[in-house]
């Protein structure tokens, strides 16, 4: 075994262990996991917010369980194959044992070690942009057709994961344009490998038009309640921030584009990460949406370093270049991940403010981070549903009705009551409502500033209407989120639920 080899194995090895050791063990898994959790339970070719892929993957984590490991596990692999694209990008430019190693060591300290920690389609979505370049990089050198139809199951499969790749191609085919690589698009066999994506993605297409492209109505939710928060220059510093152990690394690569003559046919990369980041500041999208532009250029950024380093006395900082920034970033872990106890957090509130680290989508600032917040109360939530739920001894008329898509389901991840399954009338919740006339009782999940209204409403139609418990974690986004135990209705609720669902959709 080549002594490459071995260094990559323990590059891919250290990167796998170190995702499950940032994460205290009083954090919960985070909002989001919940619901593409849920998804593998409601199999489809789309989803109100998502793609369907990441669902493919919750089924296989339900295949093995849907144990925390295994929900952990998977985002940890898409790191850790990121490092290992980025490592073949390297050798594809004949970099050697230093450049493997400099590429390596910057995406392993990095923002991918916080995005890596969550089950979200970040993971993937990054590790298959990364596939799509490097299949580029083999084709200009090779001028292989096979690599074009590599780079097309890649673009599919990045689209059945998260539509975001859609800013990697707006920049990519503009830089096509301008560049000598403009020929291709005389290539029958790009065309044919474009033919290639849209199968894979064509039934996902359909879909979304049998559903009356609900993409749509997420992307303009967003922009109402979240990117409107977004500044210019918030982007712009969180791009430094998300690679800032080894940013001479990212800066290299600008110097090398056009500086290293090798290098000339690829300046193509560059001119479709200046049009991309364009895009994303003009429509003002969150800055960790560009992350995936960046292990390319971390590429040809170690590449060219190891040039500039292998003169004179320089050979010297090489040692220095790979120690640097695991000494910048090892430091900053307490900010960065998960391992403090949030009453630990709150006394590093003013190292979190100066980074822009409890800045949450609202614009606010919080006493810690809104991600991990959002990993804080569900176990407690969950436990209390349980128990309104047993106080009732009916559960097989009673309805578990939640606020939103995360407390239904934290509920449905960590309830102990077999068969229970929480809904919302949020996201993909909407449609998976267990329509029955059976229904008499509802224990309902209420964020705090709606409780007293919502009880208000509740009281025609329902014989009693009491508050059982509330979520007491007082650094969870959901403190304060109440349990409502809705009582004997008075109505026909199967018929005002689906009168609801019926309104809600229409909105959509």
């Amino acid at each position: 075994m080549k002594k490459t080899t071995v260094l990559l194995l323990g590059f891919l090895l250290v990167k796998m262990v170190l995702e499950f050791q940032l994460i205290h063990p009083v954090f919960d898994l985070h909002r989001d996991e919940y619901l593409h959790l849920d998804q593998a339970k409601h199999l489809a070719w789309g989803y109100q917010s998502v793609p369907p892929l990441s669902s493919w993957i919750a089924w296989v984590i339900l295949q093995l369980g849907n144990g925390v490991f295994w929900v952990k596990f998977f985002p940890a692999l898409f790191g850790a194959l990121t490092i290992l694209v980025v490592w073949k990008i390297i050798e594809a430019l004949k970099g050697g044992w230093f450049a493997l190693s400099m590429g390596a060591v910057a995406i392993l300290m990095s923002v991918f070690l916080r995005i890596n920690i969550l089950f979200q389609p970040n993971s993937f979505e990054y590790f298959i942009w990364t596939c799509v370049y490097y299949f580029i990089i083999q084709y200009i050198q090779t001028k292989k057709s096979s690599w074009l139809y590599g780079m097309a199951i890649s673009i599919g499969l990045g689209v059945l994961n998260k539509y975001n790749i859609a800013f990697l191609l707006l920049g990519l085919l503009p830089a096509l344009a301008i560049t000598e690589h403009r020929k291709l698009f005389t290539n029958k066999h790009f065309y044919l490998a474009i033919l290639v994506s849209l199968i894979i993605i064509a039934p996902n297409l359909y879909w979304q038009w049998a559903n009356d492209f609900p993409v749509i109505t997420h992307m303009q939710e967003l922009k109402r309640t979240q990117l409107v928060n977004v500044t210019t220059g918030h982007f712009i510093k969180e791009q430094f921030l998300f690679f800032f152990a080894a940013v001479f690394v990212l800066v290299t690569a600008f110097v090398g584009f056009f500086r290293y003559d090798p290098f000339k046919p690829f300046r193509i990369f560059l001119w479709a990460f200046c049009l991309s980041i364009g895009l994303f500041i003009y429509f003002k999208a969150k800055a960790y949406y560009a992350i995936g532009l960046y292990p390319v250029l971390i590429a040809f950024g170690a590449v060219y370093l190891e040039q500039v380093l292998s003169k004179s006395w320089r050979i010297y900082l090489k040692p220095l270049c790979l120690i640097f920034p695991f000494a910048i970033m090892i430091p900053m872990f307490n900010l960065i991940f998960p391992i403090e106890t949030p009453e630990q957090m709150r006394n590093m509130e003013a190292d979190f403010k100066k980074f822009g680290l409890i800045r949450w989508e609202d614009g606010k600032d919080h006493e810690i981070p809104q991600d991990f917040a959002d990993m804080l109360g569900w176990k407690e939530m969950a436990a209390k549903v349980d128990s309104a739920v047993v106080s009732l001894n009916d559960p097989k008329h009673t309805l578990v009705y939640c606020d939103n898509y995360g407390q239904a389901g934290a509920v449905n991840y960590y309830s102990k009551i077999k068969g229970m399954q929480a809904v919302s009338y949020d996201a993909d919740y909407l449609n998976w409502f267990p329509l029955k006339d059976s229904i008499k009782h509802v224990i309902q999940v209420k964020e705090a500033k709606d409780v007293e209204r919502e009880m208000a409403d509740q009281e025609n139609n329902f014989e009693s209407v009491v508050k059982f418990g509330k979520i007491e974690s007082p650094f969870a986004r959901e403190k304060g989120t109440t349990i409502l135990i809705l009582k004997n209705t008075k109505i026909n609720l199967n018929q005002l639920i689906r009168k609801d669902i019926a309104e809600e959709k229409s909105k959509h």
